[in-house]
């Protein structure tokens, strides 16, 4: 309702399954004017899980939603949160973070339609892939007609553990109105040798150095979790990173 807050923490980490299962969940989020929502999604789904989630948003004048979210685990991810900046001034803010290990692909990404003037949105996707998994970035922004002075900005940076593994990331920008700022940029990177051997020299061992690398790659989701929720993630990924590297 107008001025109404609400903060949401989702996590899933079901047993492994003997079959292959079908993972279907639907959220949905209006948000009135004023109001402000903080939604957190951390998915571990087990290997043979195909996760197809719905994901969206309405945002009426001045509404705020941070969206926040952790994907881990099951053979194929499909997630796209869409937020619908219907609004004058509404504003969204995406942060995603996305890991791929064998066998798996996590095929990721956002959809942003400006349908209001002076709206903002920030995106910030990252997504490391290792043992030959694949991860993807999909990004849509739409500025439409009457849109004026809108803002957005999209950001994938991604992280290979190794030459068999793949990031790909797909971008699509619709601008329809001259005074908008749209950008979209995108990093690919690998481990450095000399962060390494930095951290190794100061006696860890490559393993361990590659954990610190990595959590500190995700920094931004973990900061942005409550703490009971933070440390176990935490605790997931040195794990789904101990047999890595070294």
């Amino acid at each position: 309702e107008d001025g109404g807050g609400l903060n949401y923490v989702e996590a899933c980490s079901p047993r492994a399954t003997p079959g292959q299962s079908l993972h279907a969940g639907v959220v949905e989020i209006v948000l009135a004017p004023h109001a402000c929502c903080r939604f957190a999604s951390v998915q571990n789904w087990a290997q043979p899980v195909y996760s197809l989630a719905t994901r969206r948003a309405a945002l009426h004048e001045r509404a705020t939603i941070h969206w926040i979210g952790g994907n881990l685990g099951s053979r194929v991810t499909m997630s796209y949160p869409s937020v619908h900046l219907r609004g004058r001034a509404a504003r969204a803010e995406m942060l995603s973070v996305s890991i791929a290990g064998a066998g798996q692909h996590q095929d990721t990404g956002c959809k942003v339609l400006h349908a209001a003037p002076d709206t903002s949105c920030k995106v910030l996707a990252k997504s490391i892939a290792k043992d030959g998994g694949r991860t993807a970035f999909r990004g849509r922004v739409q500025v439409l007609h009457g849109s004026r002075h809108a803002r957005s900005h999209v950001r994938c940076d991604s992280l290979i553990l190794d030459p068999h593994s793949r990031c790909d990331t797909y971008p699509h920008l619709e601008v329809r109105e001259r005074d908008a700022v749209v950008g979209h940029e995108a990093s690919v990177s690998r481990i450095a040798v000399e962060q390494l051997f930095y951290l190794m020299s100061r006696g860890l061992s490559e393993s361990e150095a590659s954990q610190t690398i990595v959590l500190g790659f995700i920094e931004p989701l973990l900061k942005e979790l409550p703490m009971c929720y933070a440390v176990p993630l935490n605790r997931l990924i040195q794990l789904e990173m101990s047999h890595a590297v070294g």
